[in-house]
């Protein structure tokens, strides 16, 4: 059957804008080049005509250099339309990857509402702020804890002028302990004696002492 009806050819995709583009560009520089070339073959019949006298031989050169110029001009021409339909091109293509841009934008935003909707189905509102409510209440039921553990006990009822009393007496006490009379009588008693025993001797009155600095009493 093949060979009656033959294959059919596989279908060759249409080319793209991109591709388009690389083809025009590639002409347009080929163009670039004839053009270039017409240019310095243009020089040289100008540089003939230059050292020439007027006459036929200069006309023939003319004539050559004006039909340069023509189809230098004329290439100019298309490579100036390739230029524009370049451009032309680049412009739809960009045009085209934004609006691909775009619907890649706006699909990515539909999933993304579709999830945000999902979410919000496992999010109750009243839940939120029962449980605000909850920590609301047990935040104040901490306070009242700490402030019952830094409360202090009661001390036993006591009047006041009992106290008043009291502290008066514990004044005078305070008072009397620091009676320095004693320190009077310490002053007053006798020095104790400056000389060695069975050593006698008399105070500043004159009077006998013994050893211990008592007064002697005469001997009868």
């Amino acid at each position: 059957m093949n060979r009656i009806f033959g294959r059919s050819k596989a279908k060759v995709p249409p080319a793209s804008l991109t591709d388009c583009i690389a083809n025009v560009e590639s002409r347009g520089e080929s163009i670039d080049k004839k053009i270039t070339r017409l240019e310095v073959e243009l020089k040289k019949y100008k540089d003939q005509m230059n050292k020439m006298r007027d006459g036929p031989a200069k006309n023939l050169v003319k004539q050559k250099a004006l039909r340069v110029l023509k189809q230098k001009r004329t290439y100019e021409q298309q490579r100036d339309n390739l230029s524009q339909q370049s451009f032309n091109m680049e412009q739809a293509n960009y045009t085209i990857q934004t609006l691909k841009d775009t619907k890649t934008t706006v699909d990515a935003m539909k999933i993304g509402a579709k999830e945000m909707k999902k979410a919000y189905k496992h999010v109750d509102l009243e839940d939120i702020e029962d449980l605000q409510d909850q920590m609301e209440d047990m935040m104040g039921e901490a306070d009242e804890i700490q402030e019952a553990l830094g409360r202090s006990y009661e001390m036993p009822e006591v009047d006041d002028d009992e106290l008043e009393a009291e502290l008066e007496a514990l004044g005078d006490e305070l008072l009397a302990d620091e009676d320095a009379s004693y320190l009077d009588e310490a002053s007053t008693a006798p020095a104790a004696p400056d000389s060695v025993p069975n050593d006698k001797t008399t105070t500043k009155d004159g009077v006998l002492v013994d050893e211990f600095g008592l007064p002697q009493i005469p001997a009868s």
